[in-house]
């Protein structure tokens, strides 16, 4: 089968090498891939910087749709390492049936991007009806997932984004107000303070960290939240704690993939709250851009370079 492999650490573009007779993967649920969703963590595994190692040579891509080689079923879920998704066929560690209703496209992003979300907003904080969440880089696959559950939630959202082009995609998908910060963090400050009438918000889903972190903790309320998803900024902030006890908020880190190990149990209930969501429409997975299995380069390079919106997918064809 056709498909990339990474078989050293390095820049994505780097060390993936596309062959045509990769192994058939086994030992595991084995579907046809029918589309995989690019994540920014594709981009540190191929580094080698990502939480967890997959031993050398593997082929990347964390989220797949496809067809069960064995039982014609369509479904979807995480790839089982070393075999991810960007080949033409991969092997999955757990499978969900497609919800009805969804492409090939929105399946393959229907795992990482809302379980995450899932998790920070109802597991590891409770969002309530009435309270204002913010939510950065919400034109992104992982960001958009949070607007559209944050709305679900009955919350109050307040988006931001990092370029004029992008505000529309996160009123898509159901912000009420989106701040466009053109790489100025600072300007989250006064911004959020006179849409709050000074009070600050209640939750901070932040997958950017550095300076958006650092920001966040001046626009958080009394007793707020401050969920930690990521580090697509590059630079992981610190939270001086003399300042989370005089407002007395909390940051909360979220590893929603380290629950696949330590409760599975959780992931399976998370699973059907979110394709409940799906049968009534409360979350729409929104599908950006989609490349052939030839320009997964392409594709990785637009994620790092922030670029992209909504879920960036590869089509094997």
């Amino acid at each position: 089968m056709r498909g990339w492999t990474v078989e050293a650490f390095g820049e994505p573009r780097d060390v993936l090498t596309l062959s045509p007779e990769l192994p058939m993967p086994s030992g595991r649920r084995v579907v046809r891939v029918e589309a995989s969703s690019v994540n920014f963590a594709d981009i540190l595994y191929c580094r080698g910087t990502y939480q967890e190692k997959p031993p050398l040579p593997f082929t990347p891509g964390l989220e797949v749709a496809g067809t069960d080689v064995e039982t014609g079923e369509r479904v979807f879920g995480p790839a089982a390492m070393p075999h991810g998704g960007y080949a033409e066929y991969a092997a999955l560690s757990w499978a969900y049936p497609w919800p009805e209703g969804m492409s090939a496209a929105q399946a393959s992003g229907f795992w990482v991007a809302y379980q995450t979300g899932w998790c920070a907003l109802h597991h590891r904080t409770t969002l309530s009806a009435g309270e204002t969440l913010l939510v950065h880089a919400a034109a992104g696959g992982v960001g958009a997932a949070a607007v559209q559950l944050g709305k679900a939630a009955g919350a109050r959202v307040i988006a931001t984004v990092g370029s004029a082009d992008k505000e529309a995609v996160a009123r898509r998908c159901g912000a009420d107000e989106v701040l466009v910060l053109d790489a100025d963090a600072a300007a989250l400050i006064p911004a959020v303070k006179e849409l709050t009438d000074g009070r600050g918000v209640d939750v901070v889903y932040d997958p950017v960290g550095g300076d958006t972190f650092d920001a966040s903790r001046r626009v958080v309320a009394w007793e707020g939240r401050i969920l930690v998803i990521g580090f697509a900024g590059g630079r992981i902030a610190d939270a001086p704690t003399n300042h989370a006890l005089v407002k007395n908020y909390d940051v909360v880190g979220v590893h929603w993939a380290a629950y696949q190990k330590r409760s599975p149990e959780l992931i399976d209930a998370w699973q059907r709250e979110l394709e409940a969501l799906w049968s009534r429409r409360a979350i729409d997975p929104l599908v950006g851009a989609e490349y052939s299995l030839e320009q997964l380069p392409d594709a990785l390079d637009a994620i790092a370079a922030r670029t992209t919106t909504g879920r960036v997918v590869v089509l094997p064809g």
